[in-house]
Formats: structure tokens, C-alpha cells, sequence
């Protein structure tokens, strides 16, 4: 492959590999009056959002992060905010956020300005009809796959993931590193043991420090409340698989990072200034991970998974791999890339790597993943309670 991709080159100057309109609700509230509309409009994708009230103050200062982030994502075209007129998340508010971070097309409904939910369902549909129009007219151009951020997450982890799944993307993500593109390494909790070995890999004592304290800060929200986050992982299901501490888990979650220097760390949801290896503090749920990165401009997401995980976004294609050749065949319908003839001895890390890159450029060009084929939407947001 030629390290180039197509799509979409924005108003803002960033560059989509998908070419979306957004319905995006501020709040609860307003979640099924978007949703409504968004059915009802082909082309329209919808976010869920389970939050948007009683909010901490922190809370809030993310959730706008968020999505403000998801709004300006390049994968997206324009935006339609639906707000219930009452919420903490103000539709006014966000506005001003999503305007701060990107000149795309936006538009505004709030229910109680348009007279309930039916009124607004018809103004939202007439809105996202007409940039969904104008989405279809903005024609596709190619770019360097410098400009590519790609999220890596990791889930339904087994012995096959830190064995050979995870270094497989980590082989993956080095050639994007070294093609000019950015890398999002996610899960502080599965970083948790691992520390001084990332550490190590930062580009200066300052990025280091970040790091560490990232990792500490971590562990320190929840001896607050009582908990310790080293004997509430691995899952269930990753026991089940074969992992029996959080350090073992979190030896083979790191391999997804390659052997590239880390550039940035960075907080949940925030911005990307950093090219090439990039660590987010997101949590271990991975669709609240993968919502995170979207929200930071990551274009695509490569997922590695042991048991399987039919995880999708609304935002960006989601790759799914496995190096377990149970749960590919049994996962056919969720698995875009079988790497277990690494395990077999049928073909080399390397190799297996070169060829994730590949894929990962084909769907930077166009080519859709079982996620997308299936249109899985799935949303979930980190909360945080503190008012820090």
C-alpha cells in the first residue's frame, strides 16, 4: 500500500475518512426525540446520550469536552444538536463548544422552543436532510495517512491477546508511526503494572512524570471510595481465558503501542497535538474508551479482543481482530481480521502486522467493517462524580 487514504477535507482543515451528519442530543432528555428523527433520516447517524443533567462540575467540564470533540470529529460533516431546553448541558452551551473547536455545519433545535417532541422531530429531519444533501456533494479527495489518528482498544482479553493479537496491532501501529501518523494508546487501568516500563518510552522526564501521575491519579479515585482497582480486574471473562493478575493483563494490553516513543499524554477526550505514539487516561470500559478517542479526532479504531466483541460506533469504523481461531469462527460475523496463524506458526508477527496495516488502510479508503456493515452504535461516556 501506498500510506495514503481518501475521504474528506473539512472546513477546519482535518480530514474525515467517513462522511456523516451527526444528531446529537445534549441530554438524556432529548435522546429519543434525536433518535426519532434520526431513523427517519437516511444518511443521519445518532449518538446517544445517557448524561447531559446532574452533572459535578468536572463532570461537566468533560462531558463538554466530549462531545464538542465527537461534533468536530473529521469523520463527520455537520451536526445537529437537540437539546430539552432545561438540561445542564444547555444546547446554547455546547453550541459555543462545538464553534470553539470547528467551522463545520451546525444547527440548533431545543424541544421546548418548537413545541414538544413531534414539532422538533420535523425541524431536526428538514435540517439533517439538507446537510446530509450537501454531505453527498462534497466530493472525496486523497491525503497522507500522516494525517490518520487510529485508536487502539483492547477487550474479552485471553492469553491470545498479549501473546500475539496485541503485538500484532503494536507491529500495526509502528508502521503508522512511522508513515507520520498518530496512535492512541487507551485503558489507564490496563496500564496498571506497567509503569515504569512505559515510563521509559517517554520522549522527555516531563511526558514521564504526566504519565505516572495519570496512572497514580487513577488509583488514588478509588482508594477514595473505598475500592482497589488491582484486585477489581481482570473480568470474569478474562479468568475465565487464562488471566490470572491485573499485571499480566495489563504485559500484554501494552503490546497494542508497538515500540514507538510516547509523545503525549493526554486527558480524557482532549485534543491531540502530537504526532506519533499518544497516551489517553480513558477507562477500562471499552465503548466509553473508544467514545474518548473519537471524541480526540481518532478517523478509525483497531480492536483486539480473545473471547470476541461485537462493538461498533456511530463516529468511526471499528476493526476487530483476534489471534484465538475459536473466536474468529465463532465471531465470524464480528471479526474483520483472524491473526491466530501467528499462534500456529502459519505466518509471522510481522507479517500479520503488514497485513493489519493494509486493512487499516482499505478502510481509510472506503472499505467498511462488520461494525458499520452491521450498524452498531454503541455509546457509552466515563463519568466522573468528584467536584475536583
Amino acid at each position: 500500500m501506498d500510506g495514503r487514504m481518501s475521504g474528506y477535507r473539512r472546513p477546519d482543515g482535518r480530514f474525515g475518512i467517513r462522511n456523516h451528519v451527526l444528531i446529537l442530543p445534549c441530554s438524556l432528555c432529548a435522546s429519543e426525540t434525536a433518535r426519532f428523527a434520526a431513523e427517519n433520516v437516511k444518511g443521519a447517524v445518532y449518538l446517544a446520550n445517557q448524561g447531559g443533567c446532574s452533572l459535578s462540575r468536572r463532570d461537566l467540564k468533560v462531558t463538554l469536552e466530549v462531545l464538542s470533540g465527537i461534533a468536530a470529529n473529521p469523520n463527520i460533516y455537520g451536526t445537529v444538536l437537540v437539546g430539552n431546553g432545561c438540561e445542564v448541558v444547555q444546547a446554547s452551551l455546547l453550541e459555543n463548544e462545538i464553534r470553539k473547536k470547528t467551522n463545520k455545519p451546525l444547527e440548533t433545535i431545543v424541544i421546548r422552543e418548537e413545541g414538544g417532541s413531534i414539532r422538533a422531530v420535523k425541524k431536526i429531519a428538514e435540517l439533517a436532510e439538507k446537510m446530509c444533501a450537501d454531505a453527498a456533494n462534497v466530493c472525496r479527495e486523497e491525503a497522507q495517512l500522516s494525517e490518520l489518528i487510529l485508536g487502539t482498544e483492547c477487550g474479552g482479553s485471553d492469553p491470545t491477546s498479549g501473546l500475539a493479537a496485541n503485538p500484532v496491532v503494536g507491529v500495526c501501529c509502528d508502521r503508522v508511526v512511522e508513515h507520520g501518523g498518530t496512535v492512541i494508546l487507551s485503558e489507564t487501568p490496563e496500564l496498571l503494572g506497567t509503569e515504569e516500563i512505559l515510563a521509559g518510552r517517554c520522549r522527555n522526564e516531563e511526558i514521564s512524570r504526566r504519565l505516572l501521575r495519570m496512572i497514580a491519579d487513577y488509583e488514588e479515585d478509588f482508594r477514595r471510595v473505598g475500592e482497589n482497582p488491582r484486585s477489581g480486574n481482570p473480568t470474569p471473562g478474562n479468568i475465565a481465558g487464562g488471566i490470572t493478575t491485573l499485571e499480566e493483563k495489563s504485559l500484554g494490553c501494552i503490546h497494542k503501542a508497538g515500540s514507538s516513543i510516547i509523545n503525549e499524554v493526554v486527558e480524557y477526550g482532549a485534543p491531540i497535538k502530537e504526532k506519533g505514539l499518544v497516551v489517553m487516561d480513558t477507562p477500562g470500559q471499552d465503548i466509553a474508551s473508544i467514545l474518548g478517542m473519537a471524541a480526540a479526532g481518532a478517523q478509525a479504531v483497531i480492536f483486539s479482543t480473545g473471547h470476541g466483541t461485537p462493538t461498533g460506533s456511530a463516529i468511526l469504523p471499528v476493526i476487530k481482530l483476534t489471534a484465538n481461531r475459536e473466536t474468529a469462527e465463532k465471531m465470524a460475523d464480528n471479526t474483520d481480521f483472524d491473526c491466530s496463524g501467528v499462534l500456529e506458526g502459519l505466518c509471522s508477527m510481522e507479517n500479520a502486522g503488514a497485513e493489519l496495516f493494509d486493512m487499516v488502510e482499505e478502510v481509510c479508503n472506503g472499505r467498511r467493517t462488520k461494525a458499520e456493515e452491521l450498524g452498531f452504535q454503541d455509546v457509552s461516556m466515563a463519568r466522573y462524580c468528584n467536584f475536583a
